[in-house]
């Protein structure tokens, strides 16, 4: 990918959501707001985020502490399988454990997941033109963070499976001309308090 100034993506999880999924909890709408207040003076060219409920209005609250930023809702931002491994590019001792997990993913769902995953990769990632840096900071859900890490780190496209993210969790990822690409942040935590940490994580990994 080509280009002249440092890209700097900023990514977050979605905060809490119902159990339904229509939105969030008091929880993820503080969550939510502590991750805005967080970026408040960060010079974004956009939010974007996916069209689900709970990442919309993750993103609503966010862009509610922040000034003059478009808000942008975008298919690409949304919350689909990146990319569907075959048996034998997994390790053999969690195999089947990750083929049981996208058993119920439909051959459309997968084609479609891999065609969006292409295009975030060609939106969100990558130098850009122009001489001024960009910020650009994308709501989305766990399997694109996931994806987009796995991609920065140059690790094989199954690996986006077993990278866990929390709610409102921020990852950080600066693309600079001529480098490879630089994971600055990961699932960082530090502007949620003790009690709204570790949500959307199994109970396994809660530390």
């Amino acid at each position: 990918m080509t280009g002249t100034a440092t890209r700097y993506l900023y990514l977050a999880r979605h905060g809490e959501a119902l159990p339904d999924e229509s939105g969030l909890t008091q929880a993820g709408r503080q969550q939510a707001t502590l991750l805005g207040r967080r970026l408040q003076d960060v010079p974004f060219t956009g939010v974007h985020h996916g069209p689900l409920p709970r990442a919309a209005q993750t993103a609503r609250l966010i862009h509610d502490q922040l000034k003059n930023i478009p808000l942008l809702v975008s298919e690409v931002a949304g919350d689909y399988v990146p990319y569907m491994p075959q048996g034998d590019e997994l390790p053999p001792e969690s195999a089947d454990f990750y083929l049981r997990f996208l058993a119920d993913t439909t051959d459309d769902e997968r084609e479609q997941g891999a065609t969006l995953a292409h295009r975030a990769l060609d939106l969100f990632t990558g130098p850009v033109d122009g001489e001024e840096d960009r910020h650009d900071l994308v709501i989305t859900h766990n399997f694109l963070v996931a994806w987009l890490v796995r991609d920065a780190m140059y690790a094989p496209k199954w690996r986006w499976l077993g990278l866990n993210h929390g709610n409102a969790a921020l990852t950080v990822i600066r693309y600079a001309p001529g480098r490879p690409a630089s994971v600055l942040v990961s699932n960082d935590m530090r502007h949620l308090p003790a009690e709204l940490r570790w949500t959307g994580f199994p109970p396994d990994l809660h530390i």
